[in-house]
């Protein structure tokens, strides 16, 4: 009895010797599984806030088109911030709202227009998914009462937050490049921005000191060559001879 005993042992030891590695494989198997699972999460975790802060973005550019002031500044986050060329920066909900008050009154009365689109979306969302940033370009279209038309262009570098599991603007700002007269057109006039309001003053000056056309100011770029992997944040400008910076 004995003698089978060992027989069926040594058989049972050789099975589970040459069932050990199928039996590895399909753990390794099933991990890997869980692993490819887990990274595809992620993946279209990511790929959905980037959807929520592009549609962020556009239902902002809609509100403040029609002068919404509220509505758009209910985008922000608590501490967010406003700033538009050089009139400084609006921090918070309320002196975001004043801020939007420079451009017409509420609704937008007869006679104003402030169109301001915003294509060309690049869109970075943060690994851990809590914060993003987003740059554009922006064609502008304005008008008030009594004055000629103007056309604009500018470049928008925002960051986003997630606040309450809700995509909202951390910081706002657009970067005007230039703006004309809508009759006279690029190549005879070419209009300023404007300065800082004395109705509402900003909670700080602006973020850098720059001129619209003819000055050439590129703001920095929020993403990095996806090529060479390097920044773009220290490009090469001539030096503005108003300015006097490069």
């Amino acid at each position: 009895m004995t003698r089978w005993k060992n027989i069926v042992l040594n058989v049972c030891c050789v099975m589970i010797a040459a069932l050990a590695p199928l039996l590895a494989t399909a753990a390794e198997a099933q991990t890997s599984v869980q692993a490819r699972l887990a990274a595809y999460r992620e993946r279209v975790a990511r790929l959905e806030d980037q959807d929520a802060v592009e549609n962020l973005t556009a239902t902002f550019g809609f509100y403040f088109d029609k002068g919404l002031w509220n509505e758009a500044a209910d985008l922000f986050a608590r501490n967010g911030s406003f700033e538009y060329g050089q009139s400084g920066i609006y921090i918070g909900q309320d002196h975001v709202r004043h801020a939007m008050l420079l451009f017409g009154p509420q609704g937008l009365a007869p006679g104003y227009l402030n169109n301001h689109m915003m294509l060309q979306a690049i869109i970075t969302v943060a690994p851990d998914g809590k914060s993003a940033t987003g740059r554009w370009q922006g064609p502008v279209q304005l008008s008030e009462p009594g004055q000629n038309g103007v056309w604009g262009v500018g470049v928008y570098e925002n960051e986003y937050v997630k606040e309450g599991g809700v995509w909202k603007f951390a910081k706002f700002h657009f970067y005007p490049a230039a703006f004309t007269d809508y009759d006279k057109g690029w190549a005879r006039s070419l209009l300023p921005m404007k300065g800082q309001s004395a109705l509402f003053p900003p909670d700080k000056p602006p973020t850098v000191l720059y001129r619209s056309l003819p000055g050439n100011y590129i703001p920095p770029f929020s993403y990095k060559h996806p090529v060479t992997g390097k920044p773009l944040t220290d490009l090469p400008e001539a030096v503005d001879s108003v300015t006097g910076r490069k």
